[in-house]
């Protein structure tokens, strides 16, 4: 198969910084099967080669601008070639210009999120007109195909699914084992919905029961919101460690330096990344049951689900549970590790992902 895809217009793949769809797109590409040919177009930044190869995937990197400049230097560059199949993530708005350019190659959009098929990004109907155009639609969790169908119901029979995954050979546990103290982390971005104020109060609440210190990985765009946690950690009286935004080369040690990991997402969570990252990493994880969570956080199993998440009580019970009973936070801590290496590898998601694509192009000939 020989696959274009097209990424969005904002930053580079691979992502020097940030960019988690650009990451997963650089992350799948890389272990599609060698029976495969992918072309990534891209953004271009500067000290970045217009052309990168590595085995079967070459990267094309066009200057940006507008959405609109991006997507015509991105289409004149593969002008004339043929692909089996396009990809083009989290921006079906360029599907209707990509159909004009390839009007015979199926088109598949990869959504990571509701974010570019809702307002204010786009109104109901240009989204269901963008999706209608395409030949399969892909979510990165069961509840986001779910949540694809409900609102464009005409699109349901071309919606599939496959999780992200996490690299294994990064994110893996401290040999040491585990800290002294007991730590909680928290990694993403330093935004309200994500439900920090919840985990500090959390925090606060069970240090009445158990010794727990909070750290805190993620940039935000806004300067005024970190100040306003970092006051709100200080009203509250305990101990956090804001580390600002960690590189993908930093987090696997942050990861190591924790006894749990916490989500408190309190509104839709497609999937979660840093939630099979911190499994990787022998972490058990306590998160809101939202969204596509609960299909990698199993309650008991791997971590601890917690159904009233927008209530810190509810949290604290979870963190105090597994700092007052080790045995039990080992088990989950290595269940999380097995789970995430047996179900959610990159690896896994190129084969599921090749498979939807092929078994397409099989039933079009």
């Amino acid at each position: 198969m020989k696959l274009l895809i097209i990424a969005p217009e904002q930053i580079p793949v691979p992502p020097p910084v940030g960019g988690s769809v650009e990451h997963c797109i650089y992350q799948i590409a890389k272990r599609f099967s060698s029976n495969h040919q992918i072309t990534i177009v891209s953004l271009k930044r500067k000290q970045m080669a217009r052309k990168s190869v590595m085995g079967n995937v070459t990267i094309l990197r066009v200057d940006g601008g507008s959405k609109q400049t991006y997507l015509r230097n991105a289409l004149e560059r593969v002008k004339g070639n043929r692909y089996d199949l396009i990809q083009i993530d989290n921006r079906p708005s360029f599907v209707n210009r990509v159909k004009r350019e390839f009007p015979d190659t199926p088109i598949s959009v990869f959504l990571h999120s509701m974010t570019f098929v809702s307002p204010p990004m786009t109104t109901s109907k240009k989204a269901e007109a963008d999706l209608k155009r395409a030949n399969l639609i892909v979510g990165n969790s069961k509840s986001l195909k779910q949540m694809l169908s409900r609102a464009f119901p005409a699109c349901n029979n071309k919606i599939k699914y496959v999780h992200l995954g996490v690299d294994l050979n990064h994110y893996f546990p401290n040999s040491k084992g585990e800290p002294k103290s007991f730590h909680v982390l928290f990694a993403g971005r330093l935004i309200p919905r994500k439900g920090i104020p919840v985990l500090m109060k959390a925090v606060k609440i069970a240090r009445k029961s158990v010794p727990i210190r909070l750290a805190i990985a993620g940039g935000t765009g806004k300067a005024s919101y970190k100040a306003y946690l970092k006051r709100k950690a200080n009203s509250l009286g305990i101990p956090v460690s804001f580390k600002g935004y960690l590189s993908r080369g930093q987090m696997p040690g942050f990861y190591r330096t924790g006894s749990c990991f916490v989500c408190p997402s309190q509104k839709h969570e497609a999937f979660g990344l840093v939630n099979i990252e911190a499994m990787a990493s022998g972490l058990p994880v306590i998160a809101s049951r939202n969204g596509g969570i609960p299909e990698i956080v199993k309650d008991g199993r791997n971590g601890l689900l917690v159904n009233n998440y927008r209530n810190p009580e509810a949290f604290a019970k979870q963190i105090v549970k597994l700092a007052s009973q080790p045995i039990f936070r080992r088990k989950l801590a290595t269940q999380a590790r097995r789970d995430a290496m047996h179900h959610f590898s990159w690896g896994q998601t190129a084969k599921k992902l090749s498979s939807i694509y092929e078994s397409y192009l099989s039933k079009k000939l």
